[in-house]
């Protein structure tokens, strides 16, 4: 199939968020979609899904002019789109959520569920996905709810497939698992629009790359032409630092230690502590147990054994509402299903964790919360309209933006930080990494979880590596490298 979309404009309201876009796919081909969070990425290719219609332009599939109405238009078109919000039932199994729409029936019209399970056996023994069809999607981890997406488009047998942001919770091990499918798919001549923020996955697995800009189309061309450095360049128009953020800097008195800490079957016999104006990162591969240990540490999860210490004085935390008076500030993963509350506004999800905090005999000090955010909101660069718009209505990575904020409020002491740059653009990265260093600087102790060796490398003074709910070692200086922390977060040992 051969796709191209042509002069496509949208707007919203007086915001011109698509100037005139063009561009064309073929099949068997491999194209980068880049930009910065709220560049018009995620909104192009919700008109190429059906889910917005465009202003004008047109969209030709195969030399012939099509318009898609609604989603299931684009569906019959052969296109097929995995969101970067996934779109799973958490209360249905797997095998039914792969056929949430084109449900395979009986002859007396009630679900053949045998039929359901065994195809997506199928398709899970043909990608070498190891996964019972049976499990309940609640119990997936969210990189596997990535793959099960993944799966689920392909059973559709598209001849385009849209993957919006498929590898950001994903370990390295994971990836290397998309990219073989989109590799197959590439050799049954399935034309694939790739929506990235990581330009190295960019640069392994694509063949051309498109960089919108403010609305505009700013670059385009072959990767094997360019760098990861002109594709920073092109998606923020200027120069993107690369180098390491870390700095000499005097430690405080303790923050945080942890002895003994163990919560079966997620971790156990942690030890580790933290200094104020320290910058620790925890890193490792999936099901390393280190969000479920700090879930424990800030009161969302039980812990079975061990003792927590907060400024050299042991703390029993029973509730987050606890640890939050204590001083400590969780950004958890997963910004849908953890982060945001999607029926309040920007500035209900910015200021409810200090809704107690900022308020005058019960009732919210509605101004403090505005002022409050107004600094975070500069702090952060968030791209927004007004403070009453929905949640929704900001991209990805501005979402993660206001949560950031909303934690920032609460003027922690301990700052444990989850995948913060998750579906965060290379522009926005730098200024999370900033914010990181001058809290840092601020004698805030913060705590990044992230499965990205490099980003750990870049920001934290010294890393914890796990491995299956232990610490296997911790690197600093010359030895915290990508192939140290790769080896100890497999199992091995350091040399």
């Amino acid at each position: 199939m051969n796709l191209e979309m042509k002069n496509i404009v949208k707007s919203f309201g007086s915001n011109d968020v698509l100037k005139s876009i063009s561009f064309a796919l073929e099949g068997g081909e491999i194209c980068a979609l880049l930009g910065e969070n709220g560049a018009g990425k995620s909104t192009l290719m919700n008109i190429l899904g059906g889910v917005l219609q465009m202003d004008s332009g047109s969209i030709v599939v195969d030399e012939e002019k099509v318009f898609f109405d609604k989603p299931a238009d684009s569906q019959k078109a052969g296109i097929a789109f995995i969101h970067q919000e996934l779109n799973l039932i958490n209360d249905l199994p797997i095998y039914e959520n792969m056929f949430i729409g084109r449900e395979v029936k009986t002859k007396w019209g009630s679900l053949d569920l045998k039929q359901m399970y065994q195809e997506t056996k199928e398709i899970f023994n043909r990608m070498n996905v190891d996964l019972d069809p049976n499990t309940m999607v609640r119990d997936l981890d969210s990189s596997y709810k990535q793959i099960v997406e993944i799966c689920r488009a392909m059973m559709t047998n598209a001849a385009i497939i849209i993957m919006d942001e498929p590898t950001t919770s994903l370990t390295d091990r994971e990836i290397e698992r998309v990219f073989h499918m989109m590799n197959a798919m590439r050799e049954h001549n399935v034309g694939i629009i790739f929506i990235s923020h990581k330009l190295n996955e960019v640069m392994n697995i694509c063949d051309r790359f498109l960089v919108l800009r403010d609305g505009n189309l700013v670059a385009d061309g072959k990767v094997n032409d360019v760098t990861t450095e002109d594709l920073a360049r092109y998606m923020v128009g200027h120069d993107v630092r690369t180098e390491s953020l870390v700095r000499e800097r005097e430690a405080g008195e303790e923050i945080l230690r942890v002895e003994g800490l163990s919560s079966y079957p997620h971790f156990s016999d942690i030890h580790f502590s933290i200094k104020a104006g320290e910058v620790i990162g925890f890193t490792g591969l999936l099901g390393d147990g280190r969000s479920e240990l700090f879930q424990s540490i800030f009161g969302a999860a039980n812990v079975s054994a061990g003792r927590i210490y907060l400024n050299g004085k042991e703390v029993k935390i029973n509730s987050t509402h606890q640890a939050i008076e204590a001083g400590i500030a969780y950004l958890p993963r997963n910004r849908k299903e953890n982060a945001i509350i999607k029926d309040m506004d920007i500035i209900e999800n910015a200021s409810i964790a200090t809704w107690p905090k900022f308020s005058r005999k019960g009732i919210i000090d509605k101004q403090k919360h505005h002022e409050t955010f107004e600094e975070h909101r500069n702090l952060l660069r968030l791209k927004m309209g007004k403070l009453t718009d929905s949640i929704t209505s900001l991209s990805g990575g501005n979402q993660q933006k206001v949560v950031l904020a909303k934690w920032l409020a609460t003027s922690p002491k301990l700052l444990i930080l989850d995948n913060p740059t998750q579906g965060v653009d290379v522009g926005a990265k730098e200024d999370i990494y900033d914010i990181i260093l001058k809290l840092a600087d601020d004698n805030i102790a913060v705590v990044v979880l992230s499965s990205e060796a490099h980003e750990i490398i870049r920001v934290c003074d010294r890393a914890v590596v796990m491995y299956h709910g232990v610490i296997q070692d911790e690197v600093s200086g010359e030895k915290m490298n990508e192939h140290t922390i790769m080896n100890l977060a497999t199992g091995g040992q350091l040399t």
